[in-house]
């Protein structure tokens, strides 16, 4: 068999590997106020101030902290994530094993990412952390330890510039020279066709959209208790030839994702001339 090529399972986070938003887990409770109230207060300061709604609510994050006296500290986010509802198959690891082992016999050298618009440090704190290359998320400026001032806000539209990071090997948030850079698409170390995102609605539609163009394979997960709203736009992304593949958030060996996963991996592997295991 040729050298294994790196490839890349790129994925969103809330609602794609957990339940829900992990700001609701723990955060949004502790500071005294439900779910609704925190995200309607999101969206109301949004129009508002004609802003982004990711830099509103990591502000949001730090105004309310601060009302409470408990300034947010990186521990502190981290120990939010902890608690993360993570789907059916993930906390114990065996998830990425069983499919790195599969690329692995076919011939590819497998890279798992995460490009979310949620919190970097809650997702550190989470029990697969060890599992990801890189974590791609928003983030905080510090200061004495202390969370002073939306560092990096990754909203819809500029997770897409995160699949070029990846594709170019640039695995930071600030050299965007690099990206801007020409490079020849040889020499790029891992081309689209080799990446795979896995996403859960209507905030990765952007994401699937350009991975999809570039000849890239972009899957839909869902959460099988979501509402009948929140499954008809999982319908829209099919529909509207957003994303290759629909399944639910199962983890799982043997379920739909494991299958759609595998296929996928199979025909990089095939679409490269490696040697595809019997």
């Amino acid at each position: 068999m040729s050298k294994a090529l790196r490839t890349a399972i790129i994925y969103d986070f809330d609602g794609t590997l957990a339940k829900g938003n992990l700001q609701e887990t723990s955060f949004i409770p502790k500071v005294g106020m439900t779910t609704k109230d925190f995200w309607d207060e999101v969206k109301a300061r949004t129009r508002q101030h004609d802003a982004d709604e990711i830099l509103v609510y990591m502000h949001l994050m730090l105004q309310k902290s601060r009302e409470m006296n408990a300034p947010i500290t990186v521990n502190d986010l981290r120990k939010h994530g902890k608690d993360a509802p993570l789907f059916p198959g993930l906390a114990d690891g065996s998830w990425f094993n069983r499919i790195n082992s599969f690329a692995s016999d076919n011939g590819l050298e497998l890279e798992h990412y995460i490009v979310s618009s949620g919190i970097h440090e809650m997702i550190e704190g989470c029990a697969i952390r060890s599992y990801f290359h890189r974590i791609f998320a928003s983030k905080f400026i510090y200061e004495n330890d202390v969370a002073a001032w939306p560092g990096v806000g990754i909203n819809y539209t500029t997770k897409t510039q995160y699949l070029f990071r990846i594709n170019k090997g640039i695995d930071n948030h600030w050299n965007n020279e690099a990206v801007n850079q020409y490079m020849p698409e040889q020499d790029r170390p891992i081309p689209f066709d080799r990446m795979i995102f896995l996403g859960d609605g209507d905030t990765d539609i952007p994401t699937m959209k350009m991975l999809t163009y570039q000849g890239g394979h972009s899957v839909a997960v869902y959460d099988q208790d979501r509402s009948e709203r929140d499954l008809s736009k999982i319908h829209r992304l099919i529909s509207d030839g957003r994303a290759d593949f629909v399944a639910p958030a199962s983890y799982e060996e043997k379920s739909q994702l494991d299958i759609i996963i595998k296929g996928i991996l199979g025909r990089i592997a095939r679409n490269h001339g490696q040697s595809l295991r019997e």
